[in-house]
């Protein structure tokens, strides 16, 4: 049970936070394993993805994104993995993969988030149900060093599609960069803009992503949930691989970012997750993206870079007053 009894925290701390009236609100949304999931379009089901992913119907979802428990010892809420060998790790993960192939189009995509522990267990499991076609490396930015490693600071995202006859738009997914050295030709740029704001260029979308943040306290995407991964992140893989109206399925939902993500980029979703706490965070942050479509680091059909966007919006501000 959430408390209802919030700690006092900072004016700027925007956590997503659940009060007693909103969990009675929330809790009557949600489907349940013992529902009727035939209907389950847009909805979060909170239970255990072993048991349900046998209830949906087959051929339903144009994108598959996952985000398991890594291979280490971790807690989620009510909930816990322990790290297990790499081979029951394997064998962990094809358990509930291979449960998923039926419930995919054949044009779908997959992409399953993993680190270095789990990695070359997910490219493994992922090759004997689909084509891989990539490996996505991203930059956590965040947490300590360590004193006899090195900081661990990026994550994978491994990409699979179940036929070759698949969705990638590469023009929704370039990002905008700013030009440090401004190439001109006849006195024109080449390949890059010229504005008040500054000299930037539009980037073809690589499998290296530096432009990430993971959310912390004064975002007001960021929840109580260990291992929440940017809304950014999720519109990446969303516009790359989906069309509007299109279903994604996340069988690991945590507090319901790949569910806010589709409902901000107008595509449907359907969402399993085991820890009722972060089903009703889902839900208060789908309310709120009824309302509001911000993503982070995305706008007007553009991914910036890391921290330019605010950038160049305070030097437009400014402009503007002159």
């Amino acid at each position: 049970m959430i408390s209802s009894i919030e700690k006092s925290r900072a004016s700027r701390n925007r956590t997503v936070k659940l009060n007693a009236e909103e969990i009675e609100i929330y809790r009557r949304r949600l489907l349940y394993i013992e529902n009727n999931l035939d209907d389950c379009r847009n909805k979060v089901i909170c239970g255990d993805a072993f048991e349900i992913l046998d209830k949906l119907s087959a051929a339903t979802f144009d994108l598959l994104f996952a985000d398991p428990p890594y291979n280490l010892t971790k807690n989620f809420g009510e909930n816990s993995f322990r790290q297990l060998s790499v081979e029951d790790y394997e064998t962990w993960l094809d358990s509930w993969l291979s449960k998923t192939v039926r419930l995919l189009k054949p044009t779908a995509s997959v992409y399953i988030c993993g680190d270095w522990r789990s990695s070359s267990a997910i490219q493994r499991v992922g090759s004997r149900h689909f084509t891989l076609r990539n490996r996505i490396t991203w930059e956590r930015e965040k947490g300590r060093g360590a004193s006899k490693n090195w900081k661990n600071s990026s994550e994978d995202v491994w990409f699979f599609t179940v036929s070759d006859d698949y969705v990638f738009n590469a023009e929704a997914v370039k990002i905008k960069r700013k030009v440090i050295a401004p190439y001109t030709e006849n006195g024109a740029p080449k390949d890059w803009e010229k504005s008040e704001n500054g000299n930037y260029r539009l980037t073809a979308p690589s499998n290296l992503w530096t432009d990430l943040t993971v959310p912390f306290w004064s975002m007001s995407e960021n929840t109580a949930h260990p291992t929440q991964k940017p809304e950014k992140l999720l519109a990446k893989i969303i516009l790359a691989s989906t069309v509007e109206n299109d279903c994604i399925f996340d069988p690991f939902l945590g507090s319901g970012t790949t569910a806010v993500t589709a409902k901000k980029l107008n595509r449907n979703f359907v969402g399993i997750e085991r820890d009722e706490q972060f089903c009703l965070l889902a839900e208060k942050r789908l309310d709120a993206a009824a309302t509001n479509k911000t993503i982070q680091g995305y706008a007007d059909g553009i991914f910036w870079e890391r921290n330019s966007l605010k950038a160049v919006s305070r030097k437009g501000a400014k402009s503007a007053k002159k």
